[in-house]
């Protein structure tokens, strides 16, 4: 390993601040198309003559590629360097997102979709690995503050920022605006993001692997909408049946594998593989509220759009402010209790929706949508940087593919949950969704408190022994 390899920690300010901003426009209009179509299919349906059915497979299609190619990307980042693998991202999201625009049937919006979701994949893939190098291994938890911060709340701010768009313009426009925002994030990328300060040492990606990934996630997920939806057992049965036969060669191929593109080797680190399954459970309680709510602001409560989203509004606020302050607060608290102190807030948050958000005023429903923001916040910020920093700085990419796949199969497990909390319970749907919410929350909280017992890695504990000296 060379010198300059060794002594690596990080951009210097401003440099830093620059390639943060690249990673952050881009990771904001990633994540904001998972959500931001959803306000907008009744329109679009009606515009391109569709039925309501068929044009859900403009957001699905868009999952369906993110889920599917992600940790292939991630390989890909790891052999080939993050940096090029975001900025093809970028440049493939700007091409798609100006085909979504123009397209002119739901086919052609359909497959710009896949391809729009495929460029979201490459910047998911890679965007923490990239936060890690940026950062001085001492300010680590304040880049992924900031990470935090972004998905959080251009998650939770995607329904708010559609209705606000298209108030004023039509729904090409919510393709379109990409544009200019990924252009300019192309230009501060090519200019200030580093090169992988790491030796790939001849490794090649296993496109076999890649394509049972591909298979095995994608007809999970399948089958996950298939059930939701109430599609036939008869169908649904024989589709599982192929996920757990190919899931399990899949398996057995990575366990044999020196760099697995299902990083197994990285579950086997304990800090890591909690880390994992808290981040699950975080996104499927979040998915759980997010999805619901709605229905319960407009059906139970009477209120119109707007007042519904101003509601919603203090969850993305509080997020904003608890995740940078957790980026600080790692390096002085154990990000294992300062995650499990975020979740039970955040736990809290939703049991008190559940309970009494039908007897309080709208002050009353803010300030409980507001614990649930701050405690969201407070725990993604430390959990991200426990399971990036855990992992051997050669397998970022397999951390940081992880860490979306997390995301990723958190949110589509919990509006699948909404769909079918609706089906079981048509009446009370909304109140089940929430206390299923809070019970994943708690669960998580639980699992982040065992972290304590653990040792944080390196590059944590380094950052707090130099905050003691």
């Amino acid at each position: 390993m060379s010198t300059k390899e060794v002594e690596w920690d990080g951009l210097p300010v401003p440099k830093r601040y620059w390639a943060i901003l690249a990673i952050a426009m881009g990771i904001t209009v990633s994540v904001l198309d998972g959500t931001i179509a959803n306000v907008a299919l009744p329109s679009i349906a009606e515009d391109l003559q569709a039925t309501p059915s068929m044009s859900i497979w403009i957001v699905n299609a868009y999952q369906l590629a993110i889920v599917v190619s992600l940790l292939s990307l991630s390989s890909l980042g790891d052999i080939l360097g993050y940096r090029r693998v975001y900025i093809g991202g970028l440049l493939i999201f700007s091409v798609t997102s100006l085909a979504c625009a123009l397209s002119n049937s739901l086919l052609t919006l359909t497959v710009a979709r896949v391809f729009q979701g495929f460029g979201a994949a490459a910047l998911a893939s890679v965007n923490t690995s990239l936060i890690r190098i940026i950062y001085p291994k001492r300010h680590l938890g304040r880049g992924m503050g900031i990470n935090a911060l972004v998905v959080a709340v251009s998650a939770a701010g995607g329904p708010t920022i559609a209705a606000g768009i298209l108030s004023v313009a039509s729904w090409q426009w919510l393709f379109a605006i990409n544009v200019p925002i990924v252009i300019v994030a192309l230009i501060l990328s090519f200019r200030f993001l580093p090169v992988n300060p790491v030796k790939r040492s001849g490794r090649k990606f296993d496109w076999i692997s890649g394509l049972m990934n591909a298979f095995t996630f994608g007809l999970l997920i399948f089958s996950i909408e298939g059930f939701t939806h109430g599609v036939s057992l008869s169908v649904l049965l024989p589709g599982i049946g192929v996920v757990l036969l190919v899931g399990y060669f899949f398996v057995r191929r990575q366990l044999s594998q020196e760099y697995p593109l299902l990083p197994v080797d990285l579950l086997k680190i304990p800090i890591f593989s909690l880390s994992v399954g808290t981040s699950v459970c975080s996104f499927v309680a979040q998915m759980l509220a997010m999805v619901s709510l709605p229905f319960f602001l407009q059906h139970t409560l009477g209120l119109d759009e707007v007042a519904t989203g101003l509601l919603l509004t203090p969850w993305p606020l509080a997020t904003m402010i608890a995740a940078p302050l957790a980026g600080r607060l790692i390096e002085r608290v154990h990000a294992g209790l300062l995650g499990g102190v975020g979740l039970s807030i955040f736990s809290a948050g939703l049991f008190l929706l559940a309970v009494f958000a039908d007897q309080v005023s709208n002050a009353g429903i803010a300030l409980f949508m507001a614990m649930c923001g701050f405690g969201f916040g407070l725990f993604q910020t430390p959990n991200n940087s426990i399971l990036i920093s855990s992992a051997p700085q050669n397998r970022s990419g397999g951390a940081s593919g992880m860490l979306g796949m997390a995301r990723l199969t958190g949110q589509t497990t919990g509006a699948s949950l909404v769909a079918l909390m609706f089906v079981v319970f048509p009446v009370d749907g909304t109140y089940a969704s929430l206390y299923f919410a809070g019970g994943f929350a708690t669960l998580a909280a639980i699992v982040s408190f065992t972290r304590v017992s653990l040792p944080e890695p390196e590059m944590l504990m380094t950052t707090k022994k130099k905050k003691t000296v």
